[in-house]
This record gives C-alpha cells, sequence and structure tokens, in this order.
C-alpha cells in the first residue's frame, strides 16, 4: 500500500489534552550513520529499525548507487564492491548525508557528485571540505564556502590531527569516516563532545581506534586505517523526535504522553535536563536488552507549570531540539536565554528567525541578541498562522505550538502549519500520532 503523503498544510485544534503512547521513527543520526558503515564493512551487516524518513532514504539509495546491496533489513557491503556511481547523487535536504558522504567516499580514487534540494545548496559545505583537503581529496563547490553540489575525488589520503572550529558532529564524523583509508593516524579534537554515535559505531565495528575525554572537558579521536566487521544493531527511538512529545506533554494542559525505546545515550538528552531545569514532570525509565548502542528508556511527561531557564548551545548537541524547547519557554514563568546558538542560521532554514516568528505567531514574545535567542514566557498562546519554511523541524514545533493554544472557544477556527510537507524528511507519521495523542483516532500512535 502507497502512503500518503502529509498535506502542505497541517490544522491543528489546540487546547485539548494529549494521552496515550506513541513509538517514534528510529534514530536518524543512527541510521545514517548504520547505513553508512555497513556499505564498507566487509560482509552483511543487520539494521533493524532504520528511520523511514526520506533523509535516512537518500542514504540508503546513496550507498546503493556506490556498490552496496540492500535486501530488507540486511546490507552487504566490503572495500571490493565499493565503485564510482553512474551519475550524481542526490541527497534531497539531507545536510548529514552530504557531509558524512564527502567522508566516505573521499578514500576512493574515483569522483563522486553530490547535490540536492535548493535548501539544501545554501548549506556551507567548507567545513567538511577544508579538512578533506587538508587529508588530499579533490573537493570543489560553489564560491568561498562551497555550495552544494560538491563533486570529490579522493584516494591516498593521510591522516591529520584536526580540531573543528564549530561544534560539529557531521564535521566530526566526515574525518573519521574519510581517516578510515588514510595513511596514518588521524586525530580529531572537540573543546566540546558533540554526539558520539560515529565513535559507538566504529567501536561496534572493530575500528582501531581511541577516545580520550579530558578533565577540561576535551573530547580526542584517534583513528587509524581500519577494516570494519560487519554488525547487528536495532536502532533506538529519535531523541529529537521524542522531544515533541516530551515538550507538548509538559506544556499542553492536562496531558500524559508516554514514549517508549528512547535513546538517552550521552550528547542526545540535553532536551530532557533543559526540562528537568524548568521544573518538567518528566520519568525516565531504563531499557535493558536491546542491541543498540547505549541504555534506551521508556520517556513519560505530564502537564505542570515551568519556569524559565538560562540554555547554553553545549547542551543541545547540534541544536535540533531548540525550536521545541523555545515552545517550552514560551508556555514558562520568566524569560528564557538560549546562549550562543548562532549556528541555528545555517540550517534547514535559518532556524533562529524562524523560531522568533514561530512563538510570535501564537502570541509569544521572542528576539534575538546576537547569537541568543531571548524567549519571555506567556500566559497562554492564542491560535495562529505558521509557515514552516519548508523546514521539518520547524513543521513539528509549530504544530506543537498550536496544540497548546486553546481553540475550544475561540471563533477563529485551527492553526495553520504551512509547509508541513516537509516532515517526511524525518517523521512521516508525525500528524497521525497528534491525532492519535489528541484523541481523534486518526492514527493509531505506532
Amino acid at each position: 500500500m502507497t502512503e500518503k503523503p502529509p498535506e502542505s498544510v497541517l490544522l491543528v485544534a489546540g487546547g485539548r489534552p494529549l494521552t496515550g503512547t506513541v513509538t517514534v521513527p528510529g534514530d536518524k543520526s543512527i541510521s545514517h550513520r548504520a547505513l553508512l558503515l555497513a556499505a564498507v564493512a566487509d560482509g552483511t551487516s543487520v539494521v533493524r529499525g532504520l528511520s523511514d524518513g526520506d533523509d535516512v532514504q537518500r542514504t540508503a539509495a546513496a550507498i546503493a548507487a556506490l556498490g552496496a546491496e540492500m535486501n530488507g533489513e540486511r546490507i552487504t557491503g566490503g572495500p571490493d564492491r565499493m565503485k564510482a556511481p553512474s551519475g550524481p547523487l542526490d541527497v534531497g535536504n539531507s545536510g548529514t548525508t552530504i557531509r558524512l558522504l564527502a567522508g566516505l567516499v573521499a578514500g576512493w580514487d574515483f569522483t563522486v557528485v553530490m547535490g540536492g534540494d535548493a535548501s539544501l545548496s545554501t548549506r556551507p559545505m567548507d567545513r567538511v571540505a577544508i579538512p578533506l583537503r587538508l587529508m588530499g581529496a579533490e573537493v570543489h563547490g560553489t564560491g568561498a564556502r562551497v555550495l552544494p553540489p560538491l563533486t570529490i575525488h579522493g584516494g591516498a589520503l593521510h591522516g591529520i590531527d584536526y580540531s573543528p572550529p564549530m561544534a560539529s558532529a557531521q564535521v566530526k564524523s566526515c574525518v573519521l569516516l574519510a581517516a578510515l583509508r588514510a595513511e596514518g593516524e588521524t586525530v580529531v579534537r572537540e573543546r566540546v563532545a558533540t554526539r558520539l554515535h560515529t565513535e559507538e559505531m566504529l567501536a561496534l565495528c572493530g575500528a582501531d581506534m581511541t577516545v580520550e575525554d579530558g578533565d577540561d572537558g576535551t573530547h580526542v579521536v584517534r583513528l587509524r586505517a581500519s577494516a570494519l566487521r560487519p554488525f547487528e544493531i536495532d536502532i533506538p527511538g529519535d531523541p529529537s523526535q521524542a522531544a515533541f512529545w516530551m515538550v507538548a506533554g509538559c506544556v499542553v494542559a492536562g496531558s500524559d504522553i508516554t514514549v517508549p525505546s528512547v535513546y538517552v545515550g550521552p550528547g542526545r538528552r540535553g532536551y530532557l535536563d533543559v526540562l528537568r531545569r524548568m521544573g518538567a514532570d518528566i520519568e525516565e525509565q531504563p531499557e535493558t536488552g536491546a542491541r543498540s548502542l547505549a541504555a534506551t528508556a521508556t520517556l513519560r511527561a505530564r502537564f505542570g507549570p515551568l519556569r524559565a531557564a538560562a540554555v547554553d548551545a553545549s547542551e543541545i548537541t547540534g541544536l535540533d531540539e531548540v525550536p521545541v524547547l523555545a515552545v517550552a519557554a514560551a508556555c514558562a514563568k520568566g524569560t528564557s536565554v538560549f546562549s550562543g546558538v548562532g549556528e541555528l542560521r545555517v540550517k534547514e532554514s535559518d532556524r533562529l528567525s524562524a523560531v522568533v516568528a514561530l512563538v510570535r505567531a501564537f502570541g509569544g514574545s521572542a528576539d534575538t541578541e546576537g547569537d541568543d535567542l531571548v524567549v519571555h514566557g506567556s500566559p497562554s498562546l492564542s491560535p495562529g498562522n505558521f509557515d514552516a519554511g519548508g523546514d521539518h523541524r520547524m513543521a513539528m514545533a509549530g504544530a506543537i505550538a498550536a496544540a497548546v493554544a486553546d481553540t475550544t472557544a475561540d471563533t477563529a477556527g485551527p492553526s495553520r502549519i504551512s509547509g508541513f510537507e516537509s516532515v517526511v524528511t524525518s517523521y512521516r507519521a508525525f500528524a497521525d500520532h497528534l491525532a492519535h495523542l489528541a484523541g481523534d483516532g486518526a492514527g493509531s500512535g505506532s
């Protein structure tokens, strides 16, 4: 059966409690890495629970074009299977795909061209081009920021000692993937550790790697050229998707939401710590026995009053959860400040400006001060119209804000989230799950 794509406009009648259980898609970040490493591991890997979002499907199509064979949950790869694709690789809107894939293909003596949609073509790739060029690869794009499409010719790489100038798991991962076929040792030094999925996955594959965490907060990964072994893994639930439901449970009056099997490993649980600091009623029940990279947990969020908090960018690696945390801040008592979140400007959209527009669209108050986001709490949000601008996380954050806004006695009707079709990037069933929690019976919640 062909799945119906999401509508371009989502109508949300807010003010109703959201109750029940939903299972979020497999973690998008881990899914990307599992596919890429399975493509070069020598043999057949088994990967269960992949994200069904478009981004991950783009990575799957890319590794197939490079020679890997996919048969359901089984992926057969290896160095001898890698080949130049027959044409350019279309990565759609996936910045993770293009940046990580750039590192992977840089290890081979052939040329790969990668491009994507209009939004991706505005995203800077100099951050991966610079270290890859230092390792000996040829990387070409448009202008000083090396905008896509990218042309990469690799092979004959050598190790480098590199400190990324920005906190970026994508940059770290790109360099480490290239290091798998580089002569000598490659060292990546992070001032603050970003999400650890690449290190976890490389360890699972038997890579020749050491990881050191200094007392000063630095995170150092040393990797030598490695032949990877195939692996078996269950992808845990995506914490960045669970964050929408955790915030919804906290801010929509009368709500009680449970999300099972969510990844709660290091670097991905910052949103939970922030919400708890705001006074949120969140339970975390550890789970055991899953073939995942770290313990998963069942999360439960219940409605209650929130207070403002100061949030530093280092707490939310990747900043993916900032848009929905801003919704929580708009419902909290006091003024919350998200410090050092300027990197939001170069996501799928200018998310820093988009978050301000989102809060204001529903009657709240928000501003930017340099690279800081300032959100003033409001006694209540009102129904509104918000254009997500083709950004999946803004679309879903807008839906949560709309769920808070009480329309039960409002003659203006439901809130409208435009550009909602963008959720196919990461969470196709989001609208069905929202309807399920609201008691509309439109989705099964699974």
